[in-house]
């Protein structure tokens, strides 16, 4: 994975943005460029008193104090050497808009804020957050609010596909997670969840009566399958964390108790409706970790038929 161009989306009802704060971390050991999105739109600049030149000029107003936030972020940044740019956007909704971009620039990631509630301490997602986690076709990392002083990366993947997602993808997801690990300073991990058959859903009366060997077998099965996808990555196997239990709920315990600091993982958009879900087991998941998260698609997806 070639980090050359960083794209941040950047919240102008925020005062943090630890998105930019994540991307200028990785341009500092990457070298990579920094472009920094705010998309605008106010309703009240839609029409109404306002004619339309009157109304342009509101318009244009507004994305030139916009835009002279934006230089005032990124000067700093570019006093240690970093190139970063600037774009402002008028239009909704948000997450089109950042996909029409991401469509232009074909950025290597895309850094958004993704938000902490302070009494759960987990990530919240707005809808155009969800939408992006869905479409976009680049890797999107999900900043959260926590401070960052990064030690710990983990790569979530599922060996034997049960939440049907590509083979292909959980390749993707290690070769990432390794070269993400040595570019960043990172110490990479990687973590498979699997839960058998409870015994109150099994209806087999050969299968209650050998309830525990089943139980011996099944994760047999997933071990080996588990230890197979990790041998074709010299290192990984000694990094790599078998947990017994359902993955929604296994996989954010493993990343608490491990102090995981970015979370990857693969996801799928199935059908192309507006509300098309990637997987109730990731997006489970996804709403209950409280790191951050890169969220990577299988090779090849694009965004032109899913806006």
């Amino acid at each position: 994975m070639k980090i050359r161009q960083l794209l941040v989306v950047i919240d102008p009802t925020q005062e943090a943005q630890p998105a930019l704060q994540r991307a200028a971390w990785v341009a500092r050991r990457n070298g990579a460029a920094l472009e920094l999105l705010l998309c605008e739109h106010q309703s009240a600049l839609e029409g109404g008193l306002l004619d339309g030149p009157r109304l342009q000029h509101a318009r244009d107003g507004l994305l030139e104090q916009r835009r002279a936030w934006l230089e005032q972020l990124a000067e700093p940044l570019r006093a240690e050497g970093l190139t970063v740019t600037c774009e402002t956007r008028w239009g909704r909704p948000l997450y089109k808009m950042i996909l029409a971009r991401v469509g232009e620039l074909k950025p290597d990631i895309l850094f958004r804020n993704a938000y902490q509630h302070s009494l759960l301490q987990r990530l919240l997602f707005t809808s155009n957050s969800w939408q992006l986690i869905r479409k976009c076709p680049c890797p999107l990392w999900l900043a959260g609010a926590r401070e960052w002083q990064p030690k710990r990366l983990c790569a979530a993947v599922d060996p034997l596909h049960s939440a049907d997602k590509p083979a292909a993808l959980d390749h993707q997801l290690l070769a990432i997670s390794r070269e993400l690990a040595e570019s960043l300073q990172l110490q990479a991990s990687y973590v498979h969840a699997y839960a058998p058959l409870p015994r109150t859903m099994v209806f087999d009366a050969e299968l209650v009566a050998d309830y525990d060997s089943y139980c011996r077998k099944y994760g047999e099965q997933h071990r080996q399958a588990f230890d197979r996808l990790l041998a074709g990555y010299p290192g990984a196997e000694g990094q790599g964390h078998l947990v017994e239990g359902f993955a929604e709920q296994a996989v954010p315990r493993f990343v608490e108790e491990q102090d995981i600091d970015l979370l990857l993982m693969g996801a799928i958009a199935r059908g192309h409706l507006d509300n098309a879900l990637i997987g109730n087991t990731a997006e489970r998941i996804l709403e209950a970790v409280r790191c951050d998260l890169l969220v990577v698609k299988p090779q090849g997806f694009g965004s032109s038929d899913q806006t």
